[in-house]
């Protein structure tokens, strides 16, 4: 269409042209003393057309002719920059590859090929049109590949020097991301190199915005882990969750095992205490960390009562009918209440019997209702109880906790014989 509108917008000129000069009889005079020299108007219309294009070609020519040199000098800092890049991609490739001396001698090469091309530039001005921006993230992306081969071949001296060069060439404005990609790189080599403290550091320096990054929380977990700041790691772990950088089940994994480290290490009652009321409200609510924090108190002669109300949030739910929580929180649950029998109220008494009628085939509760009648002087029922779950105790120290118990009772009503066959059936387990 446009090759169609030229045609017709030519033919147009044409006929105009000759509509205009066909019978045009002027007569241009020149007067050059003495002489008188007639021209026709189309004549002299064609001689200035010419003239003109002739200077103008000759303009071009001397143009093209003094910019020689400088063409010349643009030729060859293209030809540095050529050489620069394809060094960088080299060193890369060998990097990705393994072949880490390679990569270095490539990334050395590029530096030179750089700072080559730099003094040009400095001698040339612009006329080069090689950036400094530029520059400075090749720079630094040249020694940040020379700082990573280092750290895969251990020479941490060639590696830490390269790494300052690298921060050093990535200061600027404008080389911002790629300082920030230096530090994340010198923080994983911290880890690598098992520096807790050292990636923390590193991590710390990182601006706001990319500190709250998944890398750096990533990062940032790993190490407060291996420097074991449980408090750290698990305030991590929560934003990782908040971010959904793991999947649900693995982030109430990850954030359940860091508040059962955070309550292990607690070495008094106080500090329990503490770190209980330190965790949101969904982990107090996990049986798993609640029955640790009860029996972790109980551990360190703690207030039974504040235990038993910790384990009142979750009792419903670990000891219903339908419960899927598996038998080893719920043996762990009955070991702490065990802990604190002497001090059981009523209610609690209630809830222990109504549980084991709702489950009459657990052993685990009949264990401890019978622990509770023992507890209590109800001999008789304490009796039919452990009878009935001791043979099918599965845990060892229940299992042993049961036979002992039946020997005290053999004991109180004066059979010998009972009583020594349960301290053998102790004393085997």
């Amino acid at each position: 269409m446009r090759a169609a509108l030229w045609l017709l917008a030519l033919f147009g000129v044409a006929v105009a042209v000759a509509l205009i000069a066909g019978n045009n009889q002027a007569v241009v005079t020149v007067f050059w003393p003495p002489h008188r020299v007639d021209v026709s108007f189309n004549l002299m219309v064609l001689l200035l057309a010419g003239f003109f294009v002739v200077l103008y070609l000759a303009l071009r020519a001397l143009s093209a002719l003094f910019s020689l040199p400088a063409e010349a000098l643009r030729w060859r800092a293209l030809q540095k920059e050529r050489a620069m890049y394809g060094a960088l991609m080299d060193a890369l490739a060998h990097l990705l590859a393994g072949r880490y001396i390679r990569a270095t001698k490539s990334a050395q090469n590029a530096l030179a090929q750089e700072k080559s091309l730099d003094q040009l530039a400095e001698q040339a001005g612009h006329a080069t049109g090689y950036s400094a921006s530029r520059g400075s993230q090749l720079r630094a992306l040249a020694h940040l590949l020379v700082a990573e081969s280092a750290q895969s071949l251990q020479d941490r001296p060639v590696r830490d020097a390269h790494l300052q060069l690298a921060l050093q060439s990535a200061a600027p404005r404008h080389a911002q991301e790629v300082r920030e990609g230096v530090q994340f790189r010198a923080a994983r080599w911290s880890l690598e190199d098992r520096d807790a403290q050292g990636a923390l550091d590193w991590l710390a320096q990182l601006p706001q915005g990319a500190a709250r990054r998944t890398l750096a929380l990533r990062m940032r977990l790993r190490a407060a882990r291996q420097a074991r700041q449980t408090t750290q790691a698990l305030e991590t772990a929560r934003l990782l969750a908040k971010h959904r950088a793991f999947s649900q089940g693995a982030a109430e994994s990850i954030v359940r095992g860091l508040a059962l480290e955070l309550l292990g290490n607690a070495h008094d009652p106080a500090q329990l205490q503490q770190a209980w009321m330190s965790l949101d409200d969904s982990e107090r609510a996990m049986p798993e960390l609640v029955v640790h924090a009860a029996a972790r108190l109980m551990a360190l002669h703690g207030d039974p009562d504040t235990a038993r109300g910790w384990l009142l949030s979750v009792w419903d739910q670990v000891m219903a009918p339908q419960s899927t929580m598996g038998d080893n929180l719920r043996i762990k649950l009955i070991g702490v209440l065990e802990l604190g029998l002497d001090t059981l109220d009523a209610a609690w008494l209630a809830r222990i019997e109504s549980a084991q009628l709702n489950r009459p085939r657990d052993a685990n509760l009949q264990y401890l209702a019978g622990m509770a009648c023992l507890n209590r002087q109800l001999w008789g029922k304490a009796r039919q109880l452990l009878s009935q779950a001791a043979p099918a105790l599965q845990d060892v120290t229940l299992h042993r906790n049961a036979w002992r118990a039946l020997a005290l009772l053999a004991e109180q009503r004066e059979d010998e014989p009972a009583a020594a066959l349960a301290y053998k059936r102790a004393a085997e387990l």
